[in-house]
């Protein structure tokens, strides 16, 4: 009986601890590091600094579809916002536009030719159900000729820094499909270029430059020829049925993409909690699958990264807060930072990130001192943030802008009066002739 006891006890500890193993262990799980994703190229952003967060072959260039009109969507607000034309400028539709509006194997609705289209209703098109006819024709409005148009996107992903780029087109078809219509100056075999990371860049400077370009690609629906149809991006909040499995919180945007050669492409944005982040996956291998993939990117932005100010403003570097001063009326002067570096930090690497300080050389003389007079808030240097972790997918822009902020003087400094900087030298020469005499009479002992 005893022995049964015994057992019976043994039994009921070894299912304990397996239900606290159960428990348990979800609490304790670490941060994912990263993602596996089933996508040939792919990036995720923080929007506000352009950090990259998670990148896989992200500057590798690949035909990105109809993410290209992105670039036509940004020269259209840039073209609205100098006067050249407004929301309400009226136009026609080519027979080139028409053509390709009319191919039922393309994206597109079907334009006529026997009316005047405004460029709102063009825009939201283009921008909501991916019209191709629609973006021909704002192409051919805003410089003429597509040929034209194609020039200043080139032109204008230059302006940008975009990295990896080649636009042969408004729209993002391959263009042996617009047979006689290529645009000139452009190859009838090529496709349009872009890495991720072009188009995250792309993604940003549309989002930043012209937030209200979301206000349009968050519309589930459109209203067009007296048709509805339904906004591409299946991650907005659709009422079919269907489509309710690939909803995700805080998606607004921003463009699908797809042709044979280019497979499923989609840059994504969302917004939770004040952060937003710009995702890019290219050349997955379904409509479903680049919405997954899609997913699993803003999963692991959102759950492992939060925004943080790392070093205030004013932060002083230990060891070095203050600086020799020579010819002044103080020795020293303190330094510190004039900008606080606030960026995404993946969850435990706050201890990862460190400063460095790098002093202006021409402030200091040979003796490594700043000189009289120094001015409150001066340069005297910058300071650079270090990150000792590995996976440090760096940032799609600007880096220096973000990684250093300035090191400045926290006081002014007069310059000497003329009389005390005599004394001074006086002083130091009496001082420099008693160490030499005091060396002078050690050498006769």
């Amino acid at each position: 009986m005893k022995h049964n006891v015994k057992r019976n006890l043994s039994l009921f500890l070894v299912v304990l601890v397996m239900m606290t193993t159960v428990f348990v262990q979800p609490m304790t799980t670490k941060a994912a590091e990263t993602v596996d994703l089933e996508a040939e190229s792919a990036i995720l952003v923080d929007a506000e600094t352009g950090k990259v967060l998670f990148a896989k072959n992200a500057d590798m260039a690949l035909p990105p579809a109809s993410m290209t009109k992105m670039m036509t969507e940004y020269l259209v607000w840039e073209a609205i916002e100098s006067g050249e034309i407004s929301w309400d400028t009226t136009t026609t539709i080519s027979d080139y536009a028409y053509s390709i509006s009319a191919n039922p194997n393309l994206s597109g609705i079907g334009l006529r030719q026997d009316k005047e289209y405004t460029v709102k209703e063009l825009y939201d098109s283009m921008a909501i159900i991916s019209d191709n006819g629609t973006t021909i024709a704002l192409a051919e409005l805003i410089s003429g000729s597509e040929g034209e148009f194609v020039k200043l996107m080139n032109k204008t992903a230059e302006e940008m820094g975009l990295p990896d780029y080649k636009f042969v087109n408004s729209t993002g078809l391959p263009n042996s499909f617009l047979a006689e219509n290529v645009p000139e100056g452009t190859d009838p075999d090529a496709n349009n270029l872009l890495s991720a990371r072009s188009a995250a860049l792309l993604a940003y400077n549309l989002i930043n430059d012209h937030p209200q370009v979301l206000e349009v690609s968050s519309q589930t629906k459109l209203e067009f020829e007296g048709y509805t149809v339904e906004n591409l991006n299946w991650m907005l909040p659709h009422d079919a049925t269907f489509l309710k499995e690939f909803t995700y919180k805080g998606v607004d945007g921003l463009k699908t993409g797809n042709t044979d050669i280019a497979g499923y492409c989609f840059t994504g944005t969302a917004e939770r909690d004040g952060q937003r982040l710009i995702s890019v996956v290219m050349k997955t291998d379904s409509k479903a699958k680049r919405f997954e993939e899609t997913a699993k990117l803003l999963d692991f932005g959102f759950d492992n990264f939060e925004t943080k100010e790392l070093f205030a403003k004013g932060y002083q570097l230990d060891g070095q807060s203050s600086l020799p001063v020579s010819k002044g009326q103080k020795g020293t002067v303190e330094v510190a930072t004039d900008k606080a570096i606030k960026l995404p930090v993946q969850q435990g690497q706050e201890e990862k990130y460190t400063m460095k300080y790098t002093l202006d050389k021409d402030k200091l003389n040979k003796a490594g001192e700043l000189s009289a007079p120094i001015e409150k808030g001066e340069k005297v240097g910058s300071a650079e943030l270090i990150y000792e972790g590995e996976n440090d997918y760096g940032y799609i822009f600007n880096v220096e802008t973000n990684k250093t902020v300035d090191i400045v003087a926290q006081e002014s400094v007069e310059k000497d009066n003329w009389f005390m900087l005599i004394m001074g030298s006086i002083g130091g020469f009496f001082s420099d002739l008693f160490s030499t005499a005091v060396e002078t009479v050690k050498g006769w002992f």
